[in-house]
């Protein structure tokens, strides 16, 4: 059970961490209220949707589906957008995750993902001139060694 929790924390960080550079996009190119499709085979079925919160930041909300015989879960994070670290909850629970997002520029962003306080992973993510794909590399510490993935989101 502890493993399938640190996958899915690991997945969960990982699509919050992806999504989070087309967000920061979402106040200059695409309407609040969108809806992203993770499309990578290690993230398929994940979907986030976005909306205006916490005086110009974003409300980030993932939804996880079933896996391994595990119920889905939600994932939700309120964030200014400006490297602030907050909280992430899993199923509206603290999960002992936090996440810190800066924007680089119009195309790009890098964020940290701690748990308990401790660093867990960092992101750096493109959206493609067109805004309609996210490219994430990410390196999250797995077993004492950082892990790298690559991720693809698409706007629906």
């Amino acid at each position: 059970m502890r493993s399938f929790a640190t996958a899915r924390h690991v997945i969960v960080s990982l699509a919050f961490v992806s999504a989070v550079g087309w967000a920061t996009q979402a106040h200059a190119q695409f309407a609040v209220g969108s809806t992203w499709v993770r499309t990578d085979a290690h993230g398929k079925g994940i979907t986030m949707s976005v909306e205006a919160c916490c005086n110009g930041g974003l409300r980030l909300t993932y939804k996880v589906p079933p896996m391994g015989g595990q119920p889905g879960s939600t994932l939700t994070v309120d964030s200014p957008m400006d490297g602030t670290e907050v909280p992430a909850l899993v199923d509206g629970k603290p999960s002992g995750e936090t996440m810190g997002v800066k924007r680089v520029d119009d195309h790009h962003y890098s964020a940290v993902v701690k748990m308990g306080g401790k660093p867990f992973g960092t992101s750096n993510g493109t959206i493609s001139p067109d805004g309609k794909t996210l490219t994430v590399e990410s390196v999250m510490q797995m077993g004492g060694k950082g892990e790298k993935t690559v991720e693809t989101w698409v706007r629906k």
